[in-house]
């Protein structure tokens, strides 16, 4: 959604798109920690890592540099890339607590410093009835947006099969709001 206003190419596009969901590398932790759970040596690297090793600043500014060096609008796809990736942490603060309750902070900072833990004591579960309707309100607002401007987040992948997604979504809403006016 960020990167769908502007006037901007697909390789670009991309890359705030991946600047969006690239916190959760430190994610992949999650992986050798089951792999090794139950084992003498067990690695934790998702309980040890996530939303922390790239929930702070300098990764943020790490995106954001990468991001500026590969895009071809470097001004404009930087400055999206930091908001895409500060609105992941303010998602995160918003609703992804675990099924155990515990609340996961954003240790801002790290590694120059652990004294601000942002956190909010009302965060949601991950799979909360809020992410739930955000996540499908969302939706909604990116196949209209398909259908205002004619592209998808799709194209990143693919530029044929996004025509064909947008040319789908104008003949259903077509018809849809053809039946609207009749009824």
């Amino acid at each position: 959604m960020i990167a769908s206003g502007p006037k901007l190419q697909r390789r670009d596009i991309a890359l705030v798109t991946f600047a969006g969901v690239a916190p959760d590398i430190d994610g992949l932790g999650i992986v050798p920690e089951v792999l090794t759970r139950g084992s003498a040596h067990p690695l934790t690297w998702f309980t040890d890592y996530h939303h922390v090793l790239a929930h702070n600043l300098l990764f943020a500014a790490f995106v954001t540099i990468f991001v500026f060096a590969v895009s071809r609008r470097r001004f404009l796809s930087c400055a999206l890339a930091f908001i895409a990736v500060h609105l992941h942490f303010a998602m995160d603060i918003l609703g992804s607590r675990g099924p155990e309750g515990f609340n996961w902070p954003i240790p801002y900072f790290e590694p120059f410093s652990t004294n601000v833990q942002i956190t909010w004591s009302g965060q949601w579960v991950l799979n909360s009835w809020q992410n739930v309707v955000i996540t499908c309100l969302l939706i909604i607002v990116v196949m209209a947006r398909a259908i205002q401007i004619g592209k998808s987040p799709v194209q990143i992948f693919s530029p044929r099969v996004d025509q064909e997604l947008v040319q789908t979504l104008r003949l259903r809403w077509e018809k849809t709001s053809r039946a609207f006016k009749l009824g």
